[in-house]
């Protein structure tokens, strides 16, 4: 299992030892830490877990790069393993979130919280400069360093949707051709279902989501408003406009459940200001999450 970390101060390399043989439950002996570009000879290559670390420059002071072999019976998760070197060495260690971002990260601090981080790197391949440009919670090793929402996350978490991608999967059982008008529809319906999915997870992975964000997955709806009640003609095209149609029942179900009438359009109206007096708007548009998730 390979391991990415990131440091704010370099850790010794007996205390990483000490540390990662701690984490993974081996002995001490049966750990190598060392400069890749170090002497070969002195390295434990029959390790169980081997750790290689390099000098960064910016923010960031040390990247460490572990491997734990297969031998390795029940080893940590990512988060897990850089909060126990974090608490250990006494210093911040940033790890990849799960979002298709090279900017988004989590920080492990030393007093054990977790929050997100946007991590920036220069154009510079061979030594490249690392700024930590904003952390959503503040990080007292990181006092110089914005704390703000980060709203990119957001837009990339990894949210379940199975009911649209059952539908996908019956647009390909049907050898429907891509681009067409039927996987636009998939598309929102995509987008509507991770509104709802996020909503009833209590907005897990992030805390909040975005105005604009929320706003582009309402207009989704709006897509597929005059699409939904259209019986078709053959045989195939029914049952994909039946499944469409028994996907957007139990999706609009569950966002009327959790949202309360907007009887103010406080929500039409932030989103869209002006607008929202020009459009004939669905009547999700006039029910809303309470609290907002941008509050």
């Amino acid at each position: 299992m390979m391991y990415n970390l990131l440091v704010t101060h370099q850790a010794e390399p007996s205390r990483l030892a000490a540390v990662l043989a701690s984490a993974f439950n081996v002995g001490l002996q049966d750990v190598d830490v060392a400069d890749p570009h170090g002497n070969p000879d002195r390295r434990n290559w029959e390790a169980a877990v081997s750790c290689e670390y390099s000098a960064l420059r910016g923010d960031l002071t040390q990247s460490l790069e572990i491997y734990a072999q297969k031998s390795v019976t029940d080893p940590p998760s990512e988060s897990a393993l850089s909060q126990q070197v974090a608490a250990a060495t006494g210093t911040v260690v940033l790890f990849p979130a799960e979002e298709d971002l090279p900017s988004a990260y989590w920080v492990a601090t030393p007093e054990g919280r977790f929050t997100r981080a946007r991590l920036y790197a220069s154009d510079d391949e061979e030594t490249p400069v690392y700024v930590i440009d904003a952390v959503e919670s503040p990080v007292p090793q990181l006092s110089d360093t914005r704390v703000m929402r980060i709203p990119e996350v957001v837009r990339e978490l990894k949210i379940a949707t199975p009911l649209s991608d059952s539908f996908d999967e019956r647009l390909r059982a049907h050898s429907v051709p891509p681009g067409g008008t039927e996987w636009q529809i998939a598309d929102r319906l995509g987008a509507w279902e991770k509104l709802v999915s996020h909503m009833e997870s209590g907005w897990a992975g992030s805390g909040w989501c975005p105005p604009d964000l929320y706003r582009e997955r309402l207009e989704a709806r709006d897509g597929l408003e005059d699409v939904a009640p259209h019986p078709a003609e053959a045989a195939e095209a029914e049952a994909i406009a039946a499944e469409l149609r028994d996907a957007l029942r139990r999706l609009d179900s569950t966002y009327a459940r959790l949202t309360v009438e907007d009887q103010e359009a406080e929500l039409a109206g932030f989103l869209l200001g002006s607008e929202a007096r020009q459009r004939q708007l669905g009547w999700w548009w006039h029910r809303r999450p309470e609290p907002l998730p941008w509050g």
